[in-house]
């Protein structure tokens, strides 16, 4: 089995849903996406309202993957620099795979498909790398190394996920050209 993958799908209540599903599984079986478990969706839907928002109007743009019953398993949210210095890489945000679908290869199927849309979808044209950061202490610095990203800094101690427990943000990027 294999996931199916879309960019832009089209936001109706059942993306919400999924996607909001998706970000509190995640979130509760230990995921560094934004959010520290326990989270509900209702927890979580004013930062998927942000991302809705800023895809509406052409700020950000949302790839998702779905699993053979079509339920959503990945996604991966691009976000275009509006700096006019900038505006030839974008950021990627909120990269998730639904943990009953991790250990089988699905996270990096999902940054190939992240690569394949920076690199050929309507809309990325002039774009020619992917920046993302990470949360230090997981051991994603690693993983995003097997998909061609290069660490290119770090800030020790930015994230604090409780006190006392203070990680690392990581910046990863992926050259295009």
């Amino acid at each position: 089995m294999t996931l199916t993958f879309e960019v832009d799908p089209v936001v109706d209540p059942a993306l919400r849903d999924g996607v909001l599903a998706l970000w509190a599984d995640v979130t509760n079986a230990g995921g560094a996406v934004g959010f520290v478990a326990p989270a509900t969706p209702g927890d979580i839907r004013p930062a998927l309202l942000r991302h809705v928002v800023a895809m509406s109007e052409g700020r950000t743009r949302l790839l998702v993957g779905r699993d053979e019953g079509g339920e959503i398993a990945a996604t991966a949210f691009f976000t275009f620099n509006t700096h006019p210095l900038m505006g030839h890489w974008v950021w990627l945000y909120t990269v998730m795979v639904h943990p009953r679908h991790q250990g089988r290869g699905y996270g990096l199927d999902l940054m190939a498909a992240v690569e394949r849309a920076a690199r050929t979808a309507d809309g990325f044209e002039g774009i020619e790398a992917i920046r993302l950061t990470c949360r230090g202490g997981l051991g994603l610095e690693g993983f995003y190394a097997r998909a061609g990203y290069k660490e290119v800094g770090r800030v020790p101690g930015a994230i604090r996920v409780a006190p006392g427990d203070d990680r690392d943000d990581i910046v990863m990027l992926l050259p295009l050209t």
